[in-house]
């Protein structure tokens, strides 16, 4: 038996199922989820039967119709879970419950509150909560933390996040305050992560503004200044009304460098890393990786070694972060009235 073979038969499958219907499913992560041979899907749920039925055809598993049929079954060990923000407490909650993992899709809470409740339930039942900001298990992140170590850039000064894009048709799910819709809850939530992920855990919010769309009554774009009260500042921009970008730029006291296609690059697009110093300009073309099925992983492995507190802590300064932005905001309306 070749080696190749013989690790595939030592390896521990587990049975996963999507909770939802959304393009993102359908798109990139049931397809990541077939290429991943430590997960086995078992299933789709969906309310609508159609779309079960289409779903479970396109990727030769079962199909079910209803979330709470999907929970009671006792063949699957996680749920992958790309419904709207305003649906997860519920949801989440349930799947905790039945004694499922969850992998959730951002923002996996529409506030902070909601965050802790669904980490303690976790908790308690000694499951694993991830929230799939899956830009994280890029490759490209590690090449810039390797710049980093070796001080190609000096000591670090200013970090700058920003992700917005055009508008969509008003009837897109985002602009439903109802069911946590608005730009903080979707593209925020990058840059949010992008400042902990890169800088660490220190940053707080210390000013902040979001913009609310009369017409819809949802926030459609803001920023907000962050600090780690030891001299460093991160400078967010998030938006859903805006010339399309997708970068961080960290600068430091001797260069900066700047990732081109930070969030969202495809699995074959090779993403650009720039950096610069004093009359010095190099571009470095990484390869292309697929990020979905570095989360797919990640989701795995935590599940396997039993590190749930990583994500759990995650998940909470996450939530945590984005409520002191809509908080320092002054604009309170711009929070669902999802209760």
């Amino acid at each position: 038996m070749s080696l190749e073979k013989q690790t595939e038969s030592r390896m521990k499958k587990l049975y996963i199922a999507v909770m939802g219907c959304a393009a993102i499913a359908e798109r990139s992560m049931i397809p990541a989820i077939k290429a991943v041979p430590e997960w086995n899907l078992v299933a789709v749920a969906s309310r609508s039967t159609e779309k079960a039925k289409s779903f479970a055809a396109n990727f030769d598993c079962e199909a079910v119709v209803g979330y709470e049929n999907l929970l009671n079954r006792s063949d699957i060990d996680a749920i992958y879970m790309p419904l709207p923000t305003g649906l997860h407490h519920e949801w989440i909650t349930k799947s905790l419950r039945a004694g499922k993992h969850v992998l959730a899709e951002k923002s996996i809470a529409y506030d902070y509150p909601s965050a802790i409740e669904m980490v303690n339930i976790a908790k308690a039942n000694n499951l694993v909560l991830m929230e799939d900001f899956m830009f994280q298990y890029h490759s490209q992140h590690q090449f810039v933390f390797d710049l980093l170590q070796k001080g190609e850039i000096g000591d670090m000064r200013v970090f700058r996040a920003n992700f917005a894009f055009p508008p969509m048709p008003k009837n897109n799910f985002r602009y439903d305050n109802q069911i946590g819709g608005g730009a903080l809850l979707d593209a925020a939530g990058y840059t949010v992560r992008a400042v902990h992920f890169i800088m660490g855990d220190d940053f707080v919010v210390k000013a902040a503004n979001l913009y609310i769309d009369p017409e819809t009554g949802t926030n459609i774009y803001g920023g907000a200044f962050l600090d780690n009260g030891k001299g460093i500042s991160a400078q967010i921009a998030f938006g859903m009304d805006h010339y399309y970008q997708c970068n961080y730029e960290i600068w430091g006291s001797k260069g900066k460098i700047y990732a081109d296609r930070a969030f969202t690059p495809k699995p074959d697009y090779s993403p650009l890393i720039v950096v610069e110093k004093q009359g010095e300009r190099k571009e470095n073309q990484m390869p292309p990786d697929n990020h979905f099925i570095g989360s797919l992983k990640e989701f795995y492995r935590a599940i396997i070694t039993g590190d749930i507190e990583k994500h759990h802590h995650d998940v909470l300064l996450q939530s945590k972060t984005l409520d002191d932005i809509r908080r320092l905001s002054g604009n309170e309306a711009g929070k669902p009235n999802l209760e």
